[in-house]
């Protein structure tokens, strides 16, 4: 279980830790163009990583074989970076997670490459929107259903399905804690959110049906009708008033 943190400098430890993992993510996405490789990207982000004094918290986790996991179109999470060439009017999904002083930042975003369609971008911007509308109702005394269900609603009111057999999850300590996070659910349902705790909140939406299946390579996640997935996340602080986003960006990665 995420055990809330109430020592003020273990608090600023995991916030250098997350503000590390946002700006990596910044600066990865600026390399995501036409004709890069997906492997080159990953490479880049490992030097980004290293060159901040920290290691990345997906390398060699459970065997994964990248710094960071990049998903193009269909590939919802998990993708491993290779010879894949980005092309115009793909969407990328970065997800990086590093490790600092024995704490960890995840988060992710999904980019668009030059001018995509209107329905994906709309895609991308419901996704994001209901990362935010989730991050709102995580306060001090909240039920965990009340940010899944808010990620669902809104999700399912614009046509869109969200994944179900991925979810966010806590973060602190270690990259994956209790409680895993839905991105569907009820309202008041669930355990109770507690200030200190640090969360992981990632919608993962797909333009089609919700069903996904994974690939031969054991990890890259992709959409069961190849239709294309989006996916944000943000690793939050729990407080006495309002949630605390420990991987803010100043820039919007994704418009």
């Amino acid at each position: 279980m995420n055990i809330p943190i109430k020592n003020a400098k273990e608090i600023d430890k995991m916030r250098a830790a997350c503000r590390v993992a946002g700006q990596v993510l910044e600066r990865t996405a600026t390399l995501v163009h036409p004709g890069v490789t997906t492997g080159e990207i990953d490479r880049a982000a490992g030097g980004f990583i290293k060159e901040a004094g920290c290691r990345s918290a997906f390398l060699g986790y459970r065997g994964f074989p990248g710094n960071i996991c990049i998903s193009v179109n269909e590939e919802v999470v998990h993708g491993i970076g290779g010879p894949r060439k980005i092309q115009y009017g793909d969407v990328v999904k970065l997800d990086i997670g590093v490790i600092k002083d024995g704490w960890v930042g995840d988060n992710a975003t999904t980019v668009p490459v030059g001018m995509v369609d209107s329905e994906v971008q709309h895609l991308l911007n419901v996704t994001e929107e209901s990362l935010h509308n989730a991050i709102a109702l995580a306060t001090d005394g909240a039920k965990l259903g009340d940010i899944s269900a808010a990620v669902e609603e809104l999700v399912v009111a614009n046509g869109f399905n969200v994944v179900r057999e991925f979810v966010g999850h806590g973060v602190g300590r270690k990259l994956h804690e209790e409680p895993q996070i839905p991105n569907f659910g009820r309202k008041g349902s669930g355990p109770r959110l507690k200030e200190g705790m640090t969360l992981a909140i990632e919608p993962m939406v797909n333009m089609g049906v919700s069903a996904v299946k994974i690939l031969d390579d054991g990890w890259t996640v992709i959409t069961a009708d190849k239709k294309p997935s989006a996916h944000f996340e943000h690793t939050i602080l729990i407080t006495k008033g309002e949630p605390e986003i420990l991987t803010w960006r100043e820039k919007t990665l994704s418009k």
